[in-house]
């Protein structure tokens, strides 16, 4: 990795989190990206960019299209390589992890994939024939993930994984297109907690406050 890449990366992990925390998190994220720069190489569209004017991306949910004895995305990549080869040279697709609610955007492990859809299999076939963009969807997780889950049960590494409030607090100068409160009670094994949820009481913000949980999801 070049120096002045690395030093941007300590640059703003000593402006987030100060200049100790920041400096450890940064040896462990450095050498994350050293050990996956060396099994992955991004993909150009040959002006040195990421993306051009020439370039066309489909944006499309994993299960779009079915057919019989055929999983999902084994199916969407049948069609893409018989029908749109010539014409997109990118895909989009919209969550694919185990969701436990909002359409796969209340993902429950970041690491698998769902197998209503498919399997890693599939997805690796897809990027065999396109570019593949993800919806990763890093800012909230499931209440039904392990982490959520951990927290609940007390266990240290994921206290602050999650962002814990007073109910007292004055929220009224958030506005957000959601009806329902921005913290969501939950029993934990310390009692009662109150935890932000912006989007439902399903989906929990990380707390990204915590460089553990930055490095968790890089």
């Amino acid at each position: 990795m070049a120096v002045q890449t690395r030093e941007i990366i300590q640059e703003k992990l000593a402006f987030l989190y100060g200049a100790e925390v920041g400096g450890r998190c940064a040896i462990r994220l450095l050498d994350t990206l050293e050990q996956f720069k060396a099994r992955y190489h991004p993909a150009s569209s040959g002006s040195g960019e990421l993306f051009s004017e020439r370039d066309v991306v489909l944006i499309t949910y994993g299960d779009l299209l079915r057919s019989p004895d055929v999983t999902p995305l084994a199916t969407l990549t049948q069609f893409l390589t018989t029908y749109l080869q010539d014409t997109i040279n990118t895909v989009h697709v919209l969550p694919f992890f185990p969701y436990s609610s909002d359409d796969g955007f209340s993902i429950v492990d970041y690491r698998a994939v769902n197998p209503d859809l498919g399997s890693w299999e599939d997805i690796h076939r897809l990027e065999a024939h396109f570019r593949l963009m993800v919806d990763a969807v890093l800012n909230h997780i499931s209440t039904k993930s392990d982490w959520f889950q951990g927290f609940l049960r007390g266990e240290h590494r994921y206290q602050d994984y999650f962002i814990v409030e007073d109910p007292a607090i004055d929220l009224s100068s958030i506005v957000r297109p959601r009806p329902w409160p921005l913290l969501t009670p939950f029993q934990t094994a310390s009692g009662e907690q109150y935890v932000w949820t912006t989007f439902s009481a399903d989906q929990v913000d990380l707390n990204f406050a915590n460089p553990d949980v930055l490095l968790e999801i890089i």
